[in-house]
């Protein structure tokens, strides 16, 4: 049976993803005492029947690493270096499997992980002194594993951008994932790192429908804006990929043949899908949205997900995190090769060049030529 969870404000929350903190019992965050004036209006809210709609409003807070890379040895993802410029993202994507890092800072990954945002202002020096240490060795860099390093605020901090200027100087090889046509803003550097062959751009289109992708991904780009973009990249000669993702059976499925038609109107030659993943707190943060946006559809899309999942909300042993199985999966997958093969896709795998790699000189500076 759907479980239906309880919000704790009874209006709609208006242009945020998630409706509720949640209730996650990880790391004591359950225990945190909460205060504040916007936590009273927001009990107001809660006892005022047809209040108005409930709007936060998102905070920025520096923060100053000692490094700026993340490693790691997981199996199923093709790269083994990271770096975030933000930590949080204002797209508030309710399926987001990064919503649980926010907890590791006694922090929600409800709300807290779209309004409480932070930037790592030092991020670029900090890449440029990795770079120049004589035991570094280049391999590609992935942006937006994480968090998008185009969410809205990079309009105003351009961190993403100085980080794209290191690697370039350097001419390290980057690979790029985003929901945002904000990519397009550094389409200059984007196109020089192609002529390079150090950069890789791939654009996730969820959903066709805006008012959908309104409710899914509240501040992200349009549907239209993303397969924009999608084509400005592949006319500027830029590796280009088209993520359908995620998968959200029985809410978004129904847009993958269409999207990998569009994209592949747009020139682009590799697409790929990621089924939905619900680790930790987003589990019942993505039931809380159902019952809110789908309460009649809540018990068929979790039947299914489950069903791909091994009876579980989510599968987090390596090796089958990415590889859902069963008769749903299989359909999707047979679907996706089908539209692909129409479209003359496939899911490639850009080949970056990591000989050119060249330290900043002098302590990490950038060249002036």
């Amino acid at each position: 049976m759907f479980r239906h969870v309880e919000r704790r404000f009874a209006p709609e929350v208006s242009g945020r993803g998630a409706q509720s903190d949640g209730a996650p019992t990880r790391f004591g965050l359950n225990t945190r005492e909460e205060d504040g004036d916007w936590r009273d209006y927001m009990e107001q809210l809660a006892r005022e029947a047809g209040g108005p709609p409930v709007k936060l409003r998102t905070t920025v807070t520096a923060e100053h690493p000692k490094t700026i890379l993340s490693f790691n040895t997981s199996p199923d993802i093709g790269f083994d270096r990271s770096v975030n410029a933000y930590r949080g993202c204002e797209h508030g994507c309710i399926y987001c499997f990064a919503r649980p890092t926010h907890a590791y800072h006694d922090l929600s990954p409800g709300l807290d992980f779209e309004t409480r945002l932070f930037t790592k202002p030092d991020a670029a020096r900090l890449l440029r002194d990795t770079f120049a240490k004589p035991r570094y060795r280049p391999q590609p860099l992935a942006m937006g594993t994480n968090t998008d390093p185009y969410q809205p605020i990079e309009r105003n901090y351009r961190i993403t951008r100085e980080l794209l200027e290191v690697c370039l100087d350097a001419r390290h090889p980057v690979t790029i994932t985003t929901k945002s046509d904000r990519v397009c803003d550094d389409i200059d550097l984007l196109a020089e790192m192609a002529r390079l062959r150090l950069i890789a751009v791939c654009v996730s289109v969820t959903t066709l429908d805006p008012a959908l992708s309104g409710k899914l991904e509240p501040r992200a780009a349009a549907p239209a804006k993303r397969l924009a973009a999608l084509g400005k990249l592949v006319d500027a000669g830029v590796p280009t990929h088209c993520s359908v993702s995620p998968i959200i059976p029985a809410i978004t499925d129904q847009f993958m043949e269409e999207i990998i038609t569009r994209a592949g109107a747009l020139g682009v030659r590799s697409a790929g899908w990621i089924p939905l993943r619900l680790p930790h707190e987003v589990a019942p943060l993505f039931r809380e949205w159902l019952s809110v946006h789908f309460p009649e559809r809540g018990d068929k899309v979790m039947s299914i997900v489950q069903s791909i999942r091994g009876g579980r909300d989510n599968d987090p042993a390596f090796f089958s995190r990415m590889k859902p199985s069963g008769v749903w999966a299989d359909l999707f997958r047979a679907r996706f090769r089908i539209a692909a093969s129409r479209a003359g896709m496939r899911k490639e795998r850009f080949e970056l060049d990591c000989t050119q790699f060249r330290p900043p000189p002098n302590g990490g500076q950038l060249r002036l030529l």
